[in-house]
């Protein structure tokens, strides 16, 4: 499980990142709605406080059974942290010091670092060797252990972490992000109206394409494309897997019940070339829209 569950609204809210004149401690700065802020992670103490953030949401709120030792320290933890740049939203009006300001996260991890130490967190769910080999010239880029805090799941607080995505996405040249997005509980067939949605309408395809790991599989068309009510399937759809979906993301053709994070996955596949006009033209084709 990558990708805990967010509310996402359309309309966008005044990002700034800050001027050549910001002073040092805030360059690194990506983006800033009122009181928050998105930026990476700058140290150790940031990431255990982002990890602490994540227990609180996927054990203490979605019952996810961790190891041992993560259970016993409270902490969301595990080897892929250690490589991945974490995306944090800050909400600078908490008084403290900045790891209680950490309301919300994302975990980045690029294609060459990830070759370079062991693969993707998302191999371990999919089958994403051909898809990688069928695009050698496109750097992937995975997004996960998304999660907000409930009082912060809001519109400002997610279009942070998409400004922030967008950003580094950019920075680092890449040319796609994946990453496994969730569903509530271990039974797919609960969810068979939205599933049978996705897997119709934006199944990935062709040289996109890609499944569950064989001995993982569940299947997803649950249900024929004409007993499908499209109005009803967006309203059943996780909000965050809606958001994928309107920047132009296509999702593998098969799931996997993830048991320890009592959730079913499926893996969104979003090409930077076919994120949608419209939200290019929102977040600014170089990231710097927004920029004062």
């Amino acid at each position: 499980m990558s990708i805990e569950i967010m509310n996402r609204e359309d309309h966008g809210a005044n990002i700034k990142t800050p001027s050549r004149g910001a002073p040092a401690a805030s360059v690194d700065v990506l983006g800033r709605i009122g009181n928050l802020e998105t930026r990476l992670a700058r140290n150790a103490a940031e990431i255990d406080a982002a990890q602490a953030v994540r227990y609180r949401v996927f054990v203490e709120e979605m019952n996810a059974q961790l190891p041992a030792d993560a259970m016993r320290r409270r902490r969301d933890v595990d080897h892929f942290d250690a490589i991945c740049d974490h995306l944090l939203v800050l909400d600078r009006s908490i008084e403290g010091d900045t790891c209680e300001q950490i309301v919300g996260t994302y975990r980045l991890l690029r294609q060459d670092v990830a070759m370079a130490n062991g693969g993707f967190y998302s191999a371990s769910e999919f089958a994403i060797d051909g898809l990688l080999a069928r695009h050698p010239d496109e750097q992937f880029m995975e997004l996960g252990r998304s999660c907000v805090l409930p009082d912060y799941r809001t519109k400002r607080t997610v279009e942070l972490l998409w400004q922030g995505n967008w950003a580094y996405a950019l920075k680092h040249g890449m040319g796609a992000m994946i990453g496994c997005a969730s569903f509530p509980g271990v039974h797919p067939e609960q969810h068979a109206l939205a599933l049978s949605f996705l897997y119709h309408q934006v199944g990935a395809k062709d040289e996109w394409a890609v499944d569950a790991l064989p001995h993982l599989a569940r299947n997803i068309d649950l249900m024929p494309m004409e007993a499908v009510n499209g109005r009803k399937a967006l309203m059943a759809l996780p909000p965050l897997i809606k958001g994928y979906m309107r920047l132009g993301a296509m999702v593998s053709t098969s799931a996997v019940v993830d048991t320890a994070f009592n959730t079913t996955d499926v893996l969104i596949v979003l090409p930077i070339a076919s994120i949608s006009d419209r939200y290019v033209n929102y977040y600014g084709a170089d990231a710097g829209r927004f920029s004062s």
